[in-house]
């Protein structure tokens, strides 16, 4: 590891420590470490560790997971996540602050970027193309709000895995919080999203159905499946680091695989078995039909999407919890 890459990762090391503490509400304010403390250079993981374990407010990593004990590791890193729920929330507020921190635009970037996609590919797609969707602009944005949260949860859970294994030698955090907060910054930009859909809704004067209640469900059920593919995703990548860049080539597969620039009914019937077996066919539905069409989806839409969510979840879950540790300290 280069020597730029070391200090990167022990900034980083030191910043999470320094939230573990101040989580740990120590009654005496000068044991809290500083960003410069001396305390905190060269120290051995083992005193790390104890730091990390101090200021989990007790939690310690035998109290959750022994791996000579026959308890459920599933149930034993469930307990971790919840007790490290602060470090998900400091995770997220941190990667919000530093990826919009010398933007020009900042945040304002989240809401204008689904914009720019949809005025080339309105264009593209509706005239050089001659493809005709009633309302093509918001059929686009629809779509795109839900596979850039996918995409970007998915994706970013893969790149924090030389992170998170580095900051995993140096004390304990469970590998969870990575993958969960992930996922939070990909839900915040989403939420930002829905403002200027919502402002194209206004300008085209299309009408607010009163399905939008079902929207929450919807990206209930996106929140499930990326997290499960995520967790998949992220243990891979912490054993194969060339997963993430075989990834991101299958996203891009994906992209087109997917009706969100195009409707299902210009694909050829004897290739739709491919739109059938993609789970992204369902889930956009369930998310693209309350706002566009005006209707929920219909029972078999939703029954698919509930076990494809319900079913990633369950199956990341398990692969990560029962190889997570054995992949990162192989590497």
């Amino acid at each position: 590891m280069s020597s730029a890459m070391a200090f990167v990762n022990t900034g980083v090391s030191r910043w999470i420590i320094l939230r573990l503490c101040e989580r740990a509400e120590l009654r005496d304010p000068s044991q809290r470490p500083g960003a410069n403390d001396r305390r905190f250079r060269g120290v051995t993981i083992g005193r790390l560790e104890n730091v990390a374990a101090a200021a989990g407010k007790g939690y310690s990593t035998r109290e959750y997971y022994d791996s000579a004990h026959p308890g459920s590791k599933e149930m034993s890193h469930l307990r971790l996540l919840w007790a490290y729920r602060h470090l998900v929330w400091e995770l997220v507020v941190r990667d919000i602050k530093v990826r919009y921190k010398r933007s020009v635009l900042g945040i304002v970037w989240t809401m204008l970027s689904p914009l720019l996609n949809m005025i080339v590919l309105t264009l593209v797609f509706s005239t050089i193309l001659k493809q005709s969707i009633a309302n093509y602009a918001i059929f686009f944005m629809t779509g795109q709000i839900y596979w850039s949260f996918f995409a970007s949860a998915t994706g970013y859970a893969a790149a924090q895995t030389d992170d998170a294994n580095e900051i995993a030698k140096r004390i304990f955090v469970p590998r969870s919080v990575f993958v969960v907060s992930s996922v939070g910054v990909a839900l915040v930009n989403l939420v930002l999203s829905m403002v200027p859909l919502g402002a194209i809704l206004l300008v085209l004067r299309f009408p607010f159905h009163p399905t939008w209640w079902f929207v929450p469900i919807s990206i209930l059920l996106a929140i499930g499946f990326s997290t499960g593919v995520g967790f998949l995703i992220f243990t891979l990548a912490s054993r194969f680091s060339d997963v993430r860049e075989m990834y991101m080539v299958i996203l891009n597969t994906l992209f087109f695989l997917t009706p969100i620039v195009y409707a299902p009914a210009i694909v050829p019937r004897k290739y739709r078995i491919v739109l059938w077996f993609n789970p992204h066919f369902y889930l956009i539905h369930t998310f693209r039909d309350p706002i566009y069409e005006g209707r929920l989806p219909s029972g078999y839409i939703l029954l698919i999407s509930v076990a494809v969510s319900v079913g990633a979840l369950a199956v990341g879950w398990v692969y990560f919890c029962r190889n997570v540790n054995e992949f990162a300290f192989k590497n």
